[in-house]
C-alpha cells in the first residue's frame, strides 16, 4: 500500500476475525498530531466497483460500552452486518470522541443533558461547536484501500456533502435507521432537528 501524503501514514494490515465475519484491519497515523485511525476491509474489489462504506466516528460510550444515550455502537454493528451480507465494504473507524471534543468533554455534556440541555446545547455550553468532526483523512484512507466509488451508509448528510468536497464519488446513500431506545429518543430527535441528520420520522412518533 502506498503512503498518499507526508502528514498520512498506512503502517500496518492483519487478519480481524469478528462475530460478524473476517475482516483485515488497517492502522493509520496522522504524522502531525499522531492520532490514530483504523480502517476494516471485508471482501476484494476493482478501482471502479461501487464499494459500500460506513464513515463511524469512535464513540467509547456507545461501541464498547454498550450505551443506550445514543444510537452509534447500533450503527456500528449494524454496518458490520450490512458490509458482510453486501460481500464487500469498508468501514472507517475515526478517532473523534464525541463529535470531536473528547471522551472527559463528552461525560461533562453527558452531565449538561443529564440536567435538561440537548446534545448540542451541552457542547455549546462547554465552548465547542455542535460537531468538530474532521472528515479530511476519509480521502487517503480510501486511497490507500482503493476505493474510488462508494455507497455511504449514512443518516448525516454532512458526511455526504465532506467526502464528494474531497473528490469522492458518493454514488448512493443508504439509511442507517437502527437503535431507538427510550434513552436515546431525544438525542435522535435533536440530531435531526439541529443537525440535519435523515432518519425515517415514523421512528419518532411513540
Amino acid at each position: 500500500m502506498s503512503n498518499p501524503t507526508n502528514n498520512f501514514e498506512f503502517v500496518s494490515s492483519a487478519m480481524l476475525p469478528t462475530r460478524f465475519g473476517q475482516f483485515t484491519i488497517h492502522g493509520f497515523v496522522e504524522v502531525d498530531t499522531q492520532q490514530e485511525h483504523v480502517a476494516l476491509s471485508y471482501g476484494e474489489w476493482q478501482s471502479d466497483d461501487v464499494v459500500p462504506i460506513r464513515v463511524h466516528s469512535e464513540c467509547l460510550t456507545g461501541d464498547a460500552l454498550f450505551s443506550t444515550r445514543c444510537d452509534c455502537g447500533f450503527q456500528l454493528e449494524k454496518a458490520l452486518q450490512n458490509i458482510v451480507e453486501q460481500g464487500k465494504g469498508v468501514l472507517l473507524y475515526l478517532r473523534q470522541e464525541g463529535r470531536g471534543i473528547g471522551l472527559l468533554n463528552k461525560i461533562k455534556a453527558y452531565k449538561l443533558q443529564d440536567t435538561g440541555l440537548d446534545t448540542v446545547e451541552a457542547n455549546e455550553h462547554l465552548g465547542f461547536d455542535a460537531d468538530l468532526r474532521d472528515y479530511s483523512i476519509c480521502k487517503l484512507m480510501l486511497d490507500t484501500l482503493n476505493v474510488n466509488q462508494v455507497s455511504l451508509m449514512t443518516n448525516n448528510p454532512k458526511k455526504r456533502k465532506a467526502l464528494e468536497e474531497m473528490g469522492i464519488n458518493v454514488v448512493s446513500r443508504t439509511p442507517i435507521d437502527h437503535g431507538l431506545t427510550d434513552d436515546n429518543l431525544n438525542y435522535l430527535r435533536t440530531k435531526t432537528e439541529k443537525l440535519g441528520h435523515q432518519f425515517d420520522m415514523h421512528l419518532f412518533k411513540k
